[in-house]
C-alpha cells in the first residue's frame, strides 16, 4: 500500500524536524512526487494529524499526533521509565512530583508521586489540564515551535481559566514562554489550584522534541505570599527548579534524547 506507506514516511519525517517545513522539501527528501505529498498533507490535516500554517507555507505535525504521543505513554514506557527518576525527585525535594505529556491543548499526567504529609493534588495519573495553565505544560510548549503554540493557541476562545488566573490571550502566553525558554524551567503559582505552585522542566527526545516534563508542586506559604521578595523561598524555588531540572535531564538520557 504505497499511500499508507508514504503517508508514515512523511508523519516520521515531521517527527524529526525542530519546526514545520514546506511541503517541497518533503517531497524532495523524501523522493514522493509534490503532487502526492500534497494529497497526503490534506488527508492527514482533515484527521488533525498535521497542521498547514498557511502564512509561512509551511506543515507540522497537528493535536491527534500528539494524541498518539499520549498513547504510547499510556501504554507504559515513558512511564516506566519516568516513575523512578518521579520518585527519587519527590524524595530529594520533600514535595509532591509528577511527569505528564502533551496531548492537544492539555497535559495528562502519567506518573505521580505524593511525599509524605503534603497534601492531595489534583495533578493524579489519569488526569487531564489545559497546558497553558499548568509548569509541565508550558515547559512543554516553551519547547515546541513558535508557530506551532500559534497554531494550538491562535485566538483567545483556546484559552480557559480555573483560579481566575493564568494567560486569556495568545500575547500572554507568549510573554510566559519566552521567560520560560531564557531560563529553562516553566513556572505555575495558583493557577491551577490556589495556594500551590510549581516548576517544571521539558524532557527533550532526539530531535529536540518535548516528550514530556518533569514537575514538583508545593503549597505556598501564606505568610510569604511575596514569596519572589523572600530570599529564603526564592531560594526554595531556585532548589527545586535544580532538581527538576536534573530528574528531567536524566529522563531524556534514558529515551535517548538530549
Amino acid at each position: 500500500m504505497p499511500a499508507a506507506d508514504q503517508t508514515l514516511r512523511i508523519l516520521a519525517f515531521l517527527s524529526h524536524q525542530r519546526g514545520p517545513v514546506a511541503a517541497q522539501t518533503i517531497a524532495t527528501q523524501l523522493s514522493i512526487p509534490r503532487s502526492s505529498v500534497y494529497h497526503l498533507l490534506a488527508a492527514m490535516a482533515a484527521h488533525g494529524f498535521v497542521v498547514h500554517l498557511e502564512s509561512d507555507r509551511r506543515w507540522g505535525l497537528g493535536t491527534a499526533a500528539f494524541e498518539l504521543a499520549g498513547g504510547y505513554a499510556r501504554q507504559q514506557p515513558l512511564a516506566r521509565l519516568g516513575r523512578p527518576i518521579v520518585a527519587q525527585l519527590a524524595d530529594r525535594a520533600g514535595e509532591s512530583a509528577h511527569l505528564a505529556v502533551m496531548t492537544g491543548r492539555d497535559v495528562l499526567y502519567i506518573v505521580e508521586e505524593r511525599a509524605p504529609r503534603r497534601p492531595a493534588l489534583v495533578t493524579d495519573v489519569g488526569v487531564r489540564l489545559p497546558a497553558h495553565l499548568t509548569a509541565t505544560g508550558r515547559a512543554m510548549l516553551a519547547a515546541l515551535p513558535r508557530e506551532q503554540v500559534r497554531a494550538l493557541y491562535p485566538d483567545a476562545a483556546a484559552f480557559t481559566a480555573r483560579t481566575g488566573r493564568g494567560p486569556q490571550r495568545p500575547g500572554d502566553l507568549r510573554e510566559l514562554l519566552r521567560e520560560t525558554r531564557r531560563t529553562g524551567v516553566a513556572t505555575e503559582d495558583g493557577e491551577v489550584t490556589a495556594g500551590f505552585r510549581s516548576v517544571a522542566v521539558a524532557v527533550l527526545d532526539h530531535a529536540g522534541w518535548p516528550a514530556a516534563a518533569v514537575a514538583v508542586t508545593w503549597q505556598d506559604d501564606p505568610d510569604a505570599r511575596a514569596a519572589d521578595a523572600d530570599p529564603a523561598a526564592s531560594a526554595r524555588i531556585g532548589e527545586l527548579s535544580t532538581l527538576a531540572s536534573a530528574a528531567a535531564a536524566e529522563l531524556a538520557r534514558r529515551i535517548g534524547g538530549h
